[in-house]
């Protein structure tokens, strides 16, 4: 009987020896993060920002220790900017790289495409966006602004300010231009205002000679746009400016990054944002200081996609941390309960799976400097995706 006790205890000690081994080498795993971005397409203007953010966020969460004691792994895939390439980049991180979790900024068909793939996978997704607002997922969330928040600032100033009654909208035809300038429409409307026209040109479209034509024709007190950003961003301001059109002109889509690019062309014009490099905060300035030294001359301008990008990676810790592990379930749920105060400020995903944010009205100055004119502190992004659990 000693003896068979003897071979238990033995067996018990090789048993738990044999856990202890399999424990520490899961601990030793990397966390394995996908990022989803427009390497090609339209979003490639603003893709080697996004990227740079992420790089950054992950070499200051290794330098203090990972996430739970392991090291966090970027993989990188590119979605060329639309929904079938999003389709496959959410498959390869998904179910080939099997990553623990996804944060990407994408345009608003990728993201639409994407999102079956993140269901099936079961894998927490943070959306590091702006967008049209009320896309709901139960493995999703979302840090960046939507319309409730982004376009009031800007219709307010161009009324107020402005004096502007009339109002000429311009979109890309797709979720994005459509949503967002559905809402500007009635929130101008709403104020007193008048839309006295509202054009849309493909996402991959160019030409805005009809569009210009139109505008010009009309003669509206300012022009609003939502076009996806990067690219066409630039080819409406750019033909905007050779048709020599001076009103007022609001863009809902343009990062400051893309509009430091653009040159004299975007000199006066509007953006609404949450991020500006000039917020004077010790975490804006952190930020900043430690990208300038990471990338030097190569260093891409942060912008309002790419900051929301550089955070959610924190988020994400914060998440995983609550959670005490990497299970896709805990830490969805915890990505709801959890915050970071960044560059932007406080930001926690708790409103619906959105975030409150002080959202900022700058003017790009002639030297590509954006004037911050106003903030408007801890805007509620509204009730955005309330029967999500």
């Amino acid at each position: 009987m000693k003896k068979l006790t003897s071979l238990l205890c033995v067996g018990s000690l090789v048993g738990a020896s044999a856990l202890a081994v399999a424990l520490n080498a899961q601990a030793a795993d990397p966390i394995r993060i996908g990022v989803a971005v427009g390497l090609s397409g339209a979003n490639s203007v603003v893709a080697p920002a996004v990227v740079q953010s992420s790089q950054l966020a992950v070499e200051q969460i290794n330098a203090a220790g990972g996430i739970l004691g392991r090291k966090v792994e970027l993989e990188i895939v590119d979605d060329a900017s639309g929904a079938v390439g999003a389709q496959k980049a959410f498959d390869t991180l998904v179910f080939q790289k099997k990553v623990q979790a996804i944060i990407a900024m994408e345009t608003s068909a990728a993201r639409n495409a994407a999102l079956p793939v993140v269901t099936k996978g079961k894998v927490p997704y943070i959306y590091t966006s702006f967008y049209e607002g009320r896309s709901c997922n139960p493995w999703m969330y979302v840090n960046g602004w939507v319309p409730e928040q982004q376009v009031s600032p800007m219709v307010d100033y161009f009324a107020n300010a402005k004096g502007a009654k009339n109002f000429f909208l311009v979109g890309n035809d797709y979720a994005f231009g459509r949503g967002m300038l559905e809402f500007t429409k009635k929130y101008i409307e709403k104020k007193g205002g008048k839309v006295v026209g509202e054009e849309y040109l493909p996402i991959d479209g160019s030409d805005w000679t009809s569009v210009v034509s139109k505008i010009r024709s009309v003669k509206p007190d300012a022009l609003i746009s939502a076009t996806a950003g990067g690219a066409p961003n630039v080819s409406l301001a750019k033909q905007l400016k050779g048709a020599g059109l001076t009103l007022p002109y609001g863009n809902l889509a343009i990062d400051e990054g893309t509009a430091k690019t653009m040159g004299d062309v975007a000199t006066g014009l509007y953006m609404s944002a949450s991020y500006l490099t000039g917020i004077e905060t010790p975490q804006n300035k952190e930020f900043i200081a430690a990208m300038t030294k990471k990338f030097g001359a190569d260093l891409k301008t942060p912008n309002e996609l790419s900051e929301p990008q550089y955070e959610a990676f924190f988020l994400y810790k914060a998440a995983v941390e609550k959670a005490g592990s990497t299970d896709s379930a805990k830490v969805t749920s915890a990505l709801g309960e959890v915050s970071y105060t960044g560059p932007r400020g406080a930001v926690a995903m708790n409103s619906s799976r959105h975030t409150q944010l002080s959202m900022r009205l700058g003017q790009v100055q002639a030297d590509g400097s954006i004037l911050i004119l106003e903030t408007f502190k801890n805007v509620d992004p509204g009730a955005q995706c309330p029967n999500i659990k």
